[in-house]
């Protein structure tokens, strides 16, 4: 595996890895460019394992060791010290790993309803956190695809991707062009769309009939608003989870996780 040593961290040869801190340019820069940044071997691995191809690798030079089994064929590995990595990404490499990888087009809406039995819809979700921890939670507890309204965050994201510990690519994703009028595409597709949110009236998840929960779409809002009035009167059913102790509502990765768990217990593993 043939190593290129970079010593200066304005080497145009890393260019895609420049201010990977800066949110505001990275989201401008990374997805009219096709490009998205992984972090750490695992994630890595994990891209390539899911068909990405790779634009370049950057590790620091006492990790080079850890590719030595990859197949890098002609794209190209970049090493460099500690100081240039963080001079070059704007932070501590702590990882010692990062890699550019060029995207795929992703797949119209219709296309992962076809395929998907259960999905997870996400309405203006524009927390990396958040989004990373809803992709994992899905992969675990068999949600098959994840639709996107959209403005909602880039998954593809480097934060997104690290918290999700790269299982945004295992599970399929497609977005909305139209919003929420996109809900139409999903009902007709044979799904009950599932609106979650605090609201008193809302019927307790653990009592959705079987026929509710046979093609369900649950349907998730940013941290904080909730979901838009447009997007629960657009809606089927709202759903809540019953809380104790005067508790209003979860992180809404965590109420995705118990709603995913909720109705997927049934599933025969």
């Amino acid at each position: 595996m043939p190593v290129h040593e970079i010593t200066d961290p304005d080497d145009d040869r890393i260019a895609d890895y420049r201010a990977l801190t800066d949110v505001e340019l990275r989201t401008r820069w990374e997805p009219p460019h096709g490009l998205f940044i992984a972090e750490g071997e695992l994630v890595l691995r994990r891209a390539l394992r899911a068909g990405y191809p790779a634009r370049s690798f950057l590790v620091d030079a006492k990790r080079v060791d850890q590719l030595a089994d990859l197949d890098t064929g002609d794209t190209p590995v970049y090493a460099a010290s500690p100081d240039v990595l963080q001079r070059a990404t704007g932070f501590h490499v702590h990882r010692g790993v990062l890699a550019s990888f060029r995207r795929k087009p992703l797949p119209d809406p219709a296309d992962v309803l076809a395929a998907a039995r259960r999905v997870v819809i996400l309405e203006d979700v524009n927390n990396h956190t958040n989004l990373g921890a809803i992709y994992r939670g899905a992969a675990a507890l068999g949600i098959d695809a994840v639709l996107l309204s959209p403005t909602c965050a880039d998954p593809l994201y480097r934060r997104s991707v690290r918290v999700s510990m790269g299982e945004v690519f295992a599970v399929p994703y497609a977005k909305f062009e139209r919003w929420p009028a996109g809900l139409d595409q999903v009902r007709e597709a044979g799904f009950t769309v599932l609106a979650m949110t605090p609201a008193p009236d809302a019927v307790p998840i653990q009592r959705l009939t079987p026929a509710q929960r046979e093609r369900a779409a649950l349907l998730l809002g940013a941290e904080g608003p909730g979901l838009t009035v447009a997007a629960q009167a657009a809606s089927d059913v709202r759903t809540v989870i019953p809380m104790r102790r005067g508790v209003d509502s979860l992180n809404v990765a965590a109420a995705a996780a118990v709603a995913f768990w909720e109705l997927g217990r049934d599933d025969p593993l």
